[in-house]
């Protein structure tokens, strides 16, 4: 079974089968004609319990086949331009090169003995990030599998700068209403208690009312409380809103609270050449979570957090003499992270800056928020739909509610939208609650979706609405 290993002696085998992989997935991509079969999960469920674990193939291309259909024939493909649900960009090829060698050479970033390029590699990509940022010369980070991650790693070491002893339950972290509930797992995954999470209101554009998070503060510290961190969202994952960075960092520095950005969405705004305004504050944050693997249309995964003060990652750091001896001089990122062992999933940012360069990264990132606010227009003047705000970012939370339509039977209605479209298999749109109703979105992380796009899947909203609306109009004339 030797002859399956990656080696020297195998090479003919890895061109043979790598090339074969390729040829698989280009030609079904180039037959691709919708984001998804519509398949439901019985079906796919069926065919993949159909398989015989026990039983292997040992035949690259009966294996490939097979795939096809457990696989590639159900995948969601993010790169069609009616994908329009989650937070899944289309990825760029410079990317999909670095996947190959990433995973041939199979890398671990943990210490340098096992990767001394890519170690170097990262760090200077770490270097480059937290300078597009501003967050100084003793800025230092580390990647990550994803801003969940990433926030759990700047809330961790939050925690060890406002270090209480005694009681932890003490401590509060500050978010807005609208932010990633990643801030309250990490709560949770650290200790904090409960009631640790402090919900801060928004205003109309969905971004954090800075005077009340002042006030809030001001409450915590009087009822004994210990204010630990506050996060401020640079892209919410509803509504792309940027809470206001530079009010929000006036009021940390006044009362000495460690300032989070979640930028895992807003990010791409460090690249863009005509955008970069909206991230201004962003400088003056302690910590900061970028996701590459959004709006830097780079493979799952690809995460980073940053630190103004790299000394403060000593909170992470536990010394192993297996992996970093104190008596070593070389360079290692476990001292950093969380993970031991760790993707080097910077060599796809990295291939894709020296392939592409930063501009055409912030071209695409501005081409999708162009694309939201021609989407916005489009609802506005569609006395069908009603939208909840105008978009800062790239996602549009709207509904189906034509004059006379209650809120109770658009509850009813919009989901229903949303299930027969995916039926469909002819678009994507996400759903979500907005003020306890339900809502539907979208997410536009594609630079190659149009406006005649999003013309042809709001009128399939819009059809499939009225059609959902008659028949429910119909039943309660019945009752």
């Amino acid at each position: 079974m030797r002859h399956h290993l990656f080696n020297a002696a195998n090479i003919g085998r890895y061109r043979d089968e790598m090339a074969r992989g390729v040829a698989v997935v280009a030609d079904h991509v180039a037959g691709v004609d919708g984001p998804w079969s519509g398949a439901d999960v019985r079906a796919v469920s069926a065919k993949v319990d159909d398989v015989d674990l026990e039983r292997p193939l040992d035949d690259m291309a009966a294996v490939l086949d097979e795939v096809r259909s457990v696989y590639l024939d159900d995948a969601v493909w993010f790169h069609e331009p009616r994908y329009l649900a989650h937070l899944n960009c289309p990825v760029v090829v410079p990317a999909l090169v670095a996947e190959v060698l990433v995973s041939s050479v199979n890398s671990s970033l943990d210490t340098w003995d096992q990767s001394g390029g890519g170690t170097q590699i990262e760090r200077r990509l770490v270097r480059w990030t937290s300078d597009r940022i501003g967050l100084g010369p003793d800025a230092d980070g580390v990647f990550t599998s994803g801003g969940t991650q990433s926030n759990l790693q700047a809330l961790l070491v939050a925690r060890g700068q406002a270090y209480l002893a005694g009681d932890a339950s003490r401590l509060r972290v500050f978010a807005s209403r609208d932010s990633h509930f990643s801030v309250q797992k990490s709560a949770d995954v650290l200790g904090l208690g409960p009631d640790a999470v402090v919900t801060i209101p928004t205003d109309r554009r969905r971004r954090m009312d800075a005077v009340a998070l002042d006030r809030a503060v001001w409450d915590a510290r009087a009822a004994g409380l210990v204010p630990m961190a506050v996060v401020a969202t640079a892209g919410t994952t509803d509504y792309g809103s940027i809470d206001p960075l530079v009010d929000v960092a006036d009021v940390c520095a006044q009362h000495g609270v460690w300032m989070h950005v979640d930028a895992a969405y807003g990010g791409g705004l460090l690249v863009s050449t005509r955008r970069r305004h909206l991230l201004d504050g962003i400088e003056r944050a302690d910590s900061v979570t970028v996701d590459f693997h959004k709006t830097f249309f780079q493979p799952v995964s690809s995460s980073a957090v940053l630190f103004r003060h790299g000394d403060s990652l000593r909170h992470v750091t536990y010394h192993a003499d297996y992996l970093n001896p104190r008596s070593s001089a070389q360079p290692n990122q476990v001292d950093k992270s969380l993970q031991t062992t760790r993707r080097f999933d910077a060599l796809k940012l990295w291939m894709t800056l020296r392939a592409m360069g930063a501009d055409a990264i912030g071209d695409y990132v501005d081409a999708v928020v162009d694309l939201a606010a021609a989407g916005h227009g489009l609802m506005l003047d569609d006395p069908d739909l009603e939208v909840v705000t105008a978009p800062t970012l790239s996602t549009l939370v709207f509904r189906f509610r034509p004059p006379g339509m209650s809120d109770d039977d658009a509850d009813r209605v919009n989901p229903a939208i949303r299930r027969a479209i995916a039926g469909s298999g002819s678009a994507v749109v996400a759903g979500t609650r907005s003020d306890g109703r339900a809502w539907l979105k979208l997410t536009m992380l594609n630079p190659e979706t149009t406006p005649d796009d999003l013309r042809a899947v709001l009128a399939l909203v819009t059809d499939i609405g009225h059609e959902l609306l008659d028949d429910l109009r119909a039943t309660q004339e019945v009752h």
